[in-house]
């Protein structure tokens, strides 16, 4: 699939500016012009940290909820580094466990700002890693385009301050990073990221009753990879960040739609280069139609900015494909895995929304959150072809459920 993204007409019912519409645009012939978008090409890494110590209890959920599997493991001066992967051109999972208990750089203090976050100070979703040609070039380019990127020497991990590695500092609209390498991902002993380490006896004797747990099922067949990733963004922001994140890297703005039910909007943007999502996940950004300080006169819903002011500006969730089809047992496939899950004790925020029958349509699901990453893992089942990520009433219904379980308690009052 290659778009002509000039002359791509974004889809959706989500009024937009003229200063976004026209700016959109400039990116695109930026970008173009500069030849970055010769040189990026997909997203090769997804990049996540969590607290010291709990690397391992949240690789065994990995493994229960999603087709990644352990790879290698790296030991930096400050970090264990954890690679895990589903095939070699899906994007790798890397995960961060800091070595100390009070180690702290800027995750750490942003997530300290926000009251339901503190409580897991280093638990993030950190950013993208996509790939390019020519690492140096591409430096030059988004330079020349006034993005910022860490210097070795103001990095605290060593990770990020890489040769073959950059990354811009983390976004004042969203908190994520963006990362680019020249290097193949799936060669780990080329990045240089540590020295090798081994999980002990019990680390992978671990791993492999979390695999056993799902191996007895047809889980495995059916979840498929890594569709989209969503951020939750305040409503002034959303413009900004699409256009950053536009910026960034070579997607374009598929579309955006209004949630008129939740007060917010689902953002969705797209790699114009690949066939399937799973080489490349959508990015999506939500954000509140109305802002807080003017709800207060609507009081409509406003789940996405309840969690923006508890959480932070920052990744919500990430979705898995699941195959399309009827499952052996007479099931669709996505409520064979969840009741499979929630026979293993994986909690969900609700039931599956949406309905498959004759025509094109959507089913989803949220889990709760990760007691270890603070994400929600969706899994998202496209029947006979369904164009999109979304339907209206599914996010509405998806957006109310989350919302119920982000509420942060102080006094007698919830959000």
């Amino acid at each position: 699939m290659t778009i002509d993204i000039m002359k791509e007409a974004p889809k959706g019912d989500k009024k937009n500016s003229d200063f976004f519409n026209e700016y959109r645009l400039k990116i695109f012939e930026r970008r173009r012009a500069s030849g970055l978008d010769d040189l990026l090409g997909t997203l090769r890494g997804i990049v996540i940290q969590v607290e010291q110590g709990e690397a391992i209890a949240y690789l065994e959920e990995l493994y229960t909820m999603t087709p990644y599997r352990f790879d290698c493991a790296r030991l930096n001066d400050t970090h264990k580094i954890y690679f895990l992967r589903i095939s070699p051109q899906q994007p790798r999972l890397i995960i961060l466990e800091p070595l100390s208990a009070d180690y702290e750089d800027d995750i750490t203090r942003f997530n300290m700002l926000y009251p339901m976050a503190r409580g897991k100070p280093n638990a993030r979703y950190i950013g993208e890693i996509f790939g390019t040609q020519d690492l140096k070039e591409t430096l030059k380019i988004l330079g020349s385009h006034d993005i910022r990127f860490h210097e070795a020497d103001e990095e605290t991990n060593p990770f990020f301050a890489n040769d073959h590695f950059a990354f811009t500092y983390p976004s004042d609209f969203t908190g994520n990073r963006v990362g680019y390498t020249a290097l193949d991902l799936n060669d780990v002993d080329a990045i240089g990221a540590g020295e090798v380490l081994e999980l002990t006896a019990e680390e992978l004797d671990r791993l492999k009753k979390a695999a056993a747990l799902v191996e007895g099922t047809d889980i495995t067949k059916v979840v498929l990879g890594p569709d989209h990733m969503a951020t939750r963004i305040l409503s002034g922001e959303r413009e900004d960040a699409i256009l950053e994140f536009l910026t960034l890297s070579n997607y374009y703005f598929w579309g955006a739609y209004n949630i008129s039910d939740m007060n917010s909007s689902t953002n969705v943007n797209r790699n114009p280069n690949v066939i399937d999502e799973k080489h490349s996940p959508a990015k999506v950004f939500t954000a509140n139609n109305i802002p807080s300080f003017v709800n207060s006169f609507e009081h409509l819903p406003m789940p996405t900015e309840d969690f923006v002011r508890n959480y932070g500006r920052r990744m919500h969730h990430m979705a898995y494909q699941v195959l399309d089809g009827d499952h052996a047992s007479g099931q669709k496939n996505i409520d064979y895995v969840v009741g499979e899950l929630k026979k293993l004790g994986i909690p969900f925020l609700a039931h599956v929304v949406g309905e498959c029958g004759d025509e094109p349509d959507l089913k989803q699901i949220f889990s709760k959150h990760s007691e270890y990453s603070l994400l929600i893992t969706e899994y998202i089942e496209r029947c006979h072809g369904y164009e999109g990520f979304f339907t209206k009433q599914n996010v509405a219904a998806l957006t109310e459920a989350a919302g119920l379980d982000e509420r942060y308690k102080h006094g007698h009052v919830f959000d």
